[in-house]
């Protein structure tokens, strides 16, 4: 049974990664968590059945954050860690891939510190990591690329810099990999571009990466947007740009991967 704790007594709060969504990749120590936290918060990427570990008596709160359909207020999911830590000891906070990759989690915790609530990282498999190797495409290989760059695709407003140096990063890596970029793709694809990427640069897009239902647009700079429309592709995918991509082709069916 859930038990209170007194209001100056107080708990912890778990920044745990559920992982892409497979729930063989869920860390034991993330699991452990979920079976005995008094309150666990989770975010709407958070597959069900990682949601299934939940104990039967925890509290459930669900603050998930979807484009155009925010459930809660950044600000407000803070409020929610700090007022259930000062009233039972183990309050996770479960977040899809890991909480320090295009998680927020570098800032919930500086908020919980500032409140003096006692924080604990649980790392988890990041879907920039995941969902690329379920789809049969390894983000360094000798021939391919010696070189990554995880960058995001979706940036706040008023934010520390104004936008992402695609330049930088289009001369700067071999493999790019993009968070939350498929309402932005056409934008990023021709800032690219003109970065000096050629239009027959390979991309590959994966939906539901790591999940039954996933699934994957394989094109080129060239081609992708046309693709992304025809197809009616959409949110939540992982996007993977250069040469690696053309492993899928070779390496996807061939044990496990992409089965």
């Amino acid at each position: 049974m859930t038990q209170k704790i007194t209001q100056t007594c107080l708990g912890k709060v778990y920044l745990v990664g559920a992982g892409p969504g497979d729930p063989g990749l869920m860390t034991l120590k993330g699991k452990t968590l979920l079976e005995y936290a008094d309150v666990v918060v989770y975010d709407a990427l958070v597959s069900p059945p990682i949601l299934d570990m939940i104990g039967e008596n925890a509290i459930k709160i669900d603050a998930g954050k979807r484009r155009g359909r925010h459930s809660k207020l950044q600000a407000e999911t803070t409020e929610i860690l700090i007022e259930k830590a000062r009233q039972y000891p183990v309050v996770v906070r479960l977040k899809g891939g890991d909480p320090f990759v295009f998680g927020r989690g570098g800032e919930e915790m500086e908020d919980l510190v500032k409140a003096g609530i006692p924080v604990e990282v649980v790392p988890g498999i990041t879907s920039g990591i995941a969902a690329p190797a379920y789809a049969g495409i390894p983000l360094t290989h000798r021939g391919y690329s010696s070189s990554v760059t995880f960058v995001t695709g979706h940036e706040a407003a008023g934010k520390y810099r104004p936008e992402v140096n695609w330049t930088a990063i289009a001369q700067g890596s071999e493999t790019i990999v993009i968070y939350m970029g498929v309402h932005n793709l056409s934008n990023i694809v021709t800032a690219l571009q003109e970065g000096g990427l050629t239009t027959e640069t390979p991309i590959a897009l994966v939906r539901w990466g790591t999940r039954p239902e996933q699934e994957q647009l394989i094109g080129t700079l060239a081609t992708i947007i046309e693709q992304v429309e025809t197809t009616n592709f959409e949110a939540p995918a992982i996007a993977i740009i250069g040469q690696v991509v053309e492993l899928n082709s070779r390496l996807v069916g061939y044990g496990g991967v992409g089965e």
